[in-house]
C-alpha cells in the first residue's frame, strides 16, 4: 500500500468519527479546521465552515492533524 492510498483510507476513517477534530494543511500554505458535520466523497473532503461548504480535493492536502475532543 502506497503512502497516498494509507493517507487516504486513514483520512476517510477519522472523517466518520465524530469525537475527533481535524486540521488540514493545504499546499498552497491555508490550514482549515474541520468542523463535525464533514464527510468525504470519493477523493474530495466536504466540510461546513463560516464561509460556506469547502470542498477540497485530497491532492490539495499536505497534512492533517486529529485531536481528541
Amino acid at each position: 500500500m502506497d503512502k497516498a492510498h494509507k493517507f487516504r483510507n486513514t483520512l476517510e476513517r477519522y472523517i466518520h468519527y465524530r469525537g475527533i477534530d481535524i486540521v488540514l494543511h493545504l499546499k498552497d500554505g491555508k490550514v482549515i479546521e474541520l468542523d463535525k458535520n464533514r464527510q468525504m466523497e470519493n477523493d474530495i473532503v466536504i466540510g461546513n465552515l463560516a464561509d460556506g461548504v469547502v470542498r477540497i480535493p485530497i491532492a490539495d492536502i499536505s497534512k492533517a492533524d486529529f485531536f481528541a475532543a
